[in-house]
């Protein structure tokens, strides 16, 4: 594969919750100047057609993502659908803020394994900048559990591993420039986000970093193609391409037939 699989500081257990909130926060920005609820809704929108699940799983939620602004997207465009968020370490805040909301929208509070996905959770699962952190065998086990269970799959990312591997660490100073032109559009804007943004900057360098190591980790397709062996059936379909808009995203959509 020519994904290589670098250290991301939010991967840490250790790692500061408030300092990754405020990055969270930082890549929900980035999703929408990059169009990501409207070029996400397009693909999930298809997606719909072929199903009848009209319910969004969404794994490895975090404190939420752009999910919520493409569910709105969908709902623009006709589609009754609803979304569940779901992490292996579910974000109780976050949990505890979409729960209270009248906005038919459910975070699960439970821990769920995107390998092992429960039976009573089903709807088209979608993985939105997060199958990079995954290494390949748990990456292929969460496609597996999708065809296995004969639930749909949406995998989207941002991220783009499609130059020279050597020159991933180009993107560090770019990264750490976008963080200080981004972060006055980050919403809700905290006392943090500000200090340790422009007075200690700590936050664009690990958004720096990160940004830059995540290209690296992204799967390409010819990745994807590896995942996928032994994965192919007569009643399961696998989709992948790109979408190039302000960025070049990769997706990979898996359908049961």
């Amino acid at each position: 594969m020519k994904r290589i699989h670098l250290f991301e500081f939010e991967d840490f257990r250790w790692f500061p919750a408030w300092l990754r909130n405020c990055l969270t926060r930082l890549i929900v920005v980035m999703h929408r100047i990059l169009d990501t609820p409207k070029e996400l809704a397009e693909l999930l929108s298809k997606q719909l057609a072929e199903t009848p699940q009209q319910h969004l799983v969404d794994l490895c939620s975090g404190a939420g993502g752009p999910m919520p602004e493409v569910l709105n997207t969908l709902r623009q465009q006709g589609h009754s659908v609803d979304l569940t968020l779901s992490d292996l370490y579910p974000h109780q805040k976050a949990a505890s803020q979409f729960n209270d909301a009248d906005n038919q929208i459910e975070y699960l509070t439970e821990p769920v394994d995107a390998t092992a996905v429960p039976p009573t959770l089903s709807g088209l699962r979608t993985m939105v900048g997060s199958f990079h952190h995954m290494r390949p065998q748990v990456a292929k086990a969460i496609l597996k559990s999708a065809k296995d269970s004969r639930q749909p799959i949406c995998i989207f990312e941002i991220s783009d591993n499609s130059y020279p591997i050597w020159i991933w660490w180009t993107a560090i100073p770019i990264n750490f420039l976008t963080c200080l032109f981004i972060t006055p559009l980050v919403r809700p804007m905290t006392w943090q986000q500000l200090v340790f943004t422009y007075l200690i900057p700590i936050i664009p360098l690990f958004f720096a970093w990160d940004g830059a190591v995540s290209n690296a980790r992204t799967y390409t397709q010819k990745d994807m193609e590896i995942l996928l062996e032994g994965l192919h059936a007569e009643d399961y379909r696998w989709e992948m391409g790109l979408v190039k808009g302000k960025a070049k995203k990769l997706y990979l959509m898996g359908i049961p037939l």
